[in-house]
């Protein structure tokens, strides 16, 4: 029977200060897209450890999930998110959170943001040793419901409290938008509503908003008009594109953004994952195709492409899998 690790040490958590003298940064000291001044760096945020193997079926050993991260930092990606504090109810592949993330080696410059979808995920966060957290609510009601269970307003509502542990120990926190290109339940998503939900993120303290296109039916048009309704609420410098590849567009999306000032940009090494709760939503965007790109186009990145097709192959391996195949084109573009 697969069982946990035993975590080597228990973390007591002490708080720096009182939560009302610590207002949360509006960008990270180590990590935040606003960091570098060089115009021409997009920094990459790998979310395969998470957000690729949550979808594998099989349970991956806790050592192969260690491996991962530490063979991404290595390869120089500058955040790696590492796992995520759910319910193993839902997300059964998460179940051994603390101990992948206090197993890492953690490199020097090297984020490791982790998903909090609730108090109590966050509170297990902070005591694994998290130093970055990401909360994630969708554009969609619909989806909302499927994915948290919840409405859109009650998913917010159940955030303060994260939000209020991140204030008190001083942990920059992430907001990741869903469905923000279309949805499978709701068809086409308003620009206006995804920038609403932003900017009410934001409200709450996140220091960057990743904008998902979670079953990949985005376009550069409409990928286009969705930053030119949420740039006026949310500054392009703490914006992120989170591009899935499902219908092969992944790449021209994520162009159209960076010709928008978007700097961050999110990607899962070999492709992996979608979302369990997004029927079609295979084909997490590949971290060394966006990384070829961006290099192509004479952007920097500070990632040693050589050795990250290494690491996608090495996971590929382990994994027993093959690159992930996209999907036809869908009948209608949105």
């Amino acid at each position: 029977m697969w069982t946990l690790p035993s975590l080597a040490r228990a973390v007591t958590l002490v708080p720096r200060r009182p939560a009302a003298a610590l207002p949360l940064p509006t960008t990270p000291s180590a990590s935040g897209p606003t960091a570098a001044p060089d115009p021409r760096y997009v920094k990459i945020v790998e979310v395969g450890p998470r957000d690729g193997l949550q979808n594998e079926k099989a349970l991956v050993p806790t050592a192969t999930k260690i491996a991962l991260i530490n063979r991404l930092a290595d390869a120089g990606l500058p955040a790696v998110e590492a796992t995520s504090f759910v319910s193993p109810k839902w997300v059964p592949q998460m179940r051994d959170n603390a101990a992948v993330l206090t197993g890492i080696a953690r490199r020097p410059g090297v984020t490791y943001p982790v998903l909090t979808p609730n108090v109590q995920g966050m509170e297990a966060a902070l005591k694994a040793g998290a130093t970055e957290v990401a909360i994630f609510a969708s554009a969609s009601e619909s989806f909302s419901r499927k994915n948290l269970n919840c409405s859109i307003d009650e998913s917010l509502q159940r955030f303060e409290g994260v939000m209020a542990l991140a204030r008190q120990y001083e942990v920059p926190v992430r907001g990741y938008t869903s469905m923000v290109l279309g949805c499978p339940y709701e068809g086409a998503i308003a620009p206006e509503a995804v920038a609403q939900l932003c900017a009410k993120l934001m409200a709450m303290g996140c220091y960057e908003i990743s904008l998902g296109d979670t079953v990949g039916v985005g376009t550069p048009p409409g990928m286009a008009r969705l930053l030119a309704a949420v740039t006026p609420v949310v500054p392009v410098a703490q914006l992120a594109v989170h591009c899935h590849d499902t219908y092969g567009r992944a790449l021209a999306n994520i162009a159209t953004a960076l010709d928008h000032g978007v700097r961050v940009v999110d990607a899962s090494v070999a492709g992996l994952g979608g979302c369990p709760y997004a029927d079609g939503a295979t084909g997490n965007v590949a971290t060394e195709k966006v990384v070829a790109m961006l290099h192509e186009m004479g952007y920097t990145t500070g990632v040693d492409l050589d050795q990250l097709h290494g690491v996608a192959a090495w996971i590929n391996a382990q994994l027993g899998r093959e690159p992930s195949e996209r999907a036809p084109s869908p009948t209608t573009e949105r």
